[in-house]
């Protein structure tokens, strides 16, 4: 399904298309079609997502993105979960048009064939971890005319690198879902305590296996539901409560360090205002997965 975000007849309104929900569906994975004529004049600034982001570019004119560590990358990329940290990162460009694939961290080691640990929070292009895989899949997605063929290609092209490598743990995968259901409301003493294992057994694993600390996984993923509460329109205070912050000071601290603005000014930021459009299933939860 397609929708406009913007004004209609703005030449900068978004172009969105949205995977339809379907049996058989990858778990752990969600794709949107992006169409973007300009970019803001200042860039799109990254809010940090607890998922590892792959970006499917195929337009004429490639995006960019600045992951403000300096360094620039034009074109397909993969991102770690929490990419855009602070508020630094911010994509432009024009006439952009690319599926952006949600992955959730527990699948996205087998898909990609590289570590999230390796990541962490920076991004690096496609070519240089898929090489000439990476050219190909760009130009067989420009050639096809249609977003649902072109989520099709990406689903079967990531299903089967999925199914050629070996997943995490399941106890790790087990510990994402919690976090992930719970909306970042559980102690990572309290998962290490169920699973059996030392906080630092479960430290170890977690990040070598997802890219992130379960503390920080915790966090993340906490954040994340807030930001959509403030964007949908909840008052802060409420916001806080619902989110298990101590306070509304709390939450304000924790919106700067991942966003960079304030509460008030995060429920503006367009990468969150376009996610009930792009990702309605899992607009406001993180995708949890099988292992």
């Amino acid at each position: 399904m397609r929708s406009t975000v913007g004004e209609y007849g703005d030449p900068a309104a978004w172009d969105v298309a949205r995977q339809q929900q379907r049996p058989g569906r990858l778990p752990g994975v969600d794709m949107a079609g992006f169409r973007i004529p300009r970019a803001p004049a200042g860039g799109l600034r990254v809010v940090p997502h607890p998922a590892v982001m792959l970006l499917l570019d195929f337009g004429t004119s490639p995006s960019v993105v600045d992951d403000g560590a300096g360094r620039r990358h034009r074109g397909s990329l993969v991102a770690g979960p929490g990419f855009g940290f602070g508020g630094a990162a911010r994509a432009w460009g024009e006439n952009i048009e690319c599926v952006q694939v949600r992955l959730s961290p527990v699948i996205a080691r087998a898909v990609l064939d590289v570590c999230p640990a390796d990541l962490d929070t920076t991004s690096v292009a496609l070519d240089g971890l898929w090489g000439r895989e990476a050219s190909r899949i760009r130009e067989q997605l420009r050639e096809i005319s249609s977003w649902e063929e072109r989520f099709a290609l990406t689903a079967a092209l990531l299903a089967r690198r999925r199914d050629a490598r070996f997943p995490v743990d399941p106890e790790v995968a087990w510990a994402w879902n919690r976090i992930a259901l719970s909306r970042g409301r559980v102690r990572v003493g309290h998962l290490a305590a169920e699973l059996g294992w030392s906080r630092k057994r479960l430290w170890s694993r977690f990040h070598a296996q997802t890219g992130m600390p379960p503390k920080r996984a915790v966090n993340l993923v906490r954040f994340d539901h807030a930001a959509h509460q403030l964007v949908s329109g909840e008052g802060a205070a409420r916001v806080a409560a619902d989110g298990g912050y101590f306070d509304q000071s709390h939450l304000h601290r924790e919106v700067m360090a991942f966003s960079g603005v304030t509460p008030a000014n995060v429920a503006g930021e367009q990468f969150l205002t376009v996610d009930a459009t792009a990702w309605p299933a899992a607009h406001g939860r993180p995708r949890v997965a099988q292992r």
